[in-house]
């Protein structure tokens, strides 16, 4: 009989992380005077978003991160959103800004994206700090593939094996998740497919794979039978079914019967995207000053 899969710990993995940036932000602190800067602007009150933008909050409290929100009513136009952005682009105590998505329906969410500087974008969905991944730079990633590349470096090591030489295969080609989460592993010398909703036969493509990315935005979507044995499956997505529980786009009982690792939802990603959100805070105060590690 096969042995479950090794649960991959995504709020372990996020403590860890947290507990060496609450050092870094207390060297900063003590040696540079300097204190990690968080802005947040949040655009009316949908009851998802003020909940992520709180624990948010809450994580840059625990690590010594100061943190400002800018609150606006839903009924904010663009040219008012756009003035609050311009006022932390140039204030030179704010060091990353976040704007919390989704956006109501009469803002432009994607010319507000690219108003955020480079240099303080936190989330790493500007067309700078794309095209930079695309290079190769050391710029400021997004918040999930940048988690998930420190989950999958973890998990290989604990496993005893490398990402390098690995067949990686990404579910989802999207701006935020699929696509830098593809350059991240090409980056660590992975061979990479991407699959997605074009893709005529996802699944004979996933039961080739070493490392499997789920990240599809459909519930249960990847099943045993996309497996191989063994392989490494990230789980981005979340779900909420009829019966108020959550699940992602793969489906645990089957798949962790089958995986060799596997990260849960809820405790998976989620928690190592706010954490890495942090590492990206406070990277962006050390960039700014020009301080190294």
């Amino acid at each position: 009989m096969s042995q479950p899969a090794l649960k991959i710990d995504g709020r372990a993995i996020a403590k860890r992380l947290k507990k060496s940036l609450s050092n870094q932000v207390q060297t900063l602190r003590d040696e540079h005077r300097c204190v990690p800067c968080l802005a947040v602007v949040l655009v009316g009150q949908d009851p998802a978003s003020s909940i992520y933008v709180a624990h948010k909050i809450k994580a840059c409290e625990r690590v010594g991160i100061r943190s400002l929100c800018h609150r606006l009513d839903a009924s904010t136009e663009q040219a008012e959103l756009m003035e609050v952005i311009d006022t932390l682009n140039s204030d030179p105590e704010v060091d990353g800004i976040l704007v919390q998505l989704p956006l109501p329906a009469q803002l432009d969410a994607a010319a507000v994206t690219q108003a955020v500087r480079a240099d303080k974008d936190v989330d790493g969905f500007s067309e700078s700090n794309l095209g930079a991944l695309l290079g190769g730079a050391n710029n400021l990633v997004a918040c999930t593939p940048q988690g998930i590349m420190h989950m999958l470096k973890e998990t290989v090591e604990e496993l005893g094996e490398s990402l390098s030489g690995k067949h990686a295969v990404v579910i989802g080609r999207s701006v935020t998740v699929g696509r830098p989460m593809a350059i991240l592993l090409l980056q660590a010398n992975c061979t990479v497919t991407i699959c997605h909703s074009r893709t005529p036969d996802t699944a004979a493509h996933t039961r080739r794979a070493d490392v499997v990315i789920a990240a599809a935005g459909r519930p249960e979507l990847v099943r045993s039978d996309w497996i191989k044995p063994g392989a490494i499956v990230i789980d981005v997505g979340i779900h909420r079914r009829d019966d108020g529980s959550l699940c992602g786009d793969v489906h645990w009982p089957e798949v962790s019967a089958r995986a060799g690792a596997l990260s849960p939802v809820p405790g998976g990603v989620g928690p190592m995207t706010i954490a890495q959100l942090l590492a990206n805070t406070v990277d962006a105060c050390r960039k700014r000053r020009g301080l190294s590690r």
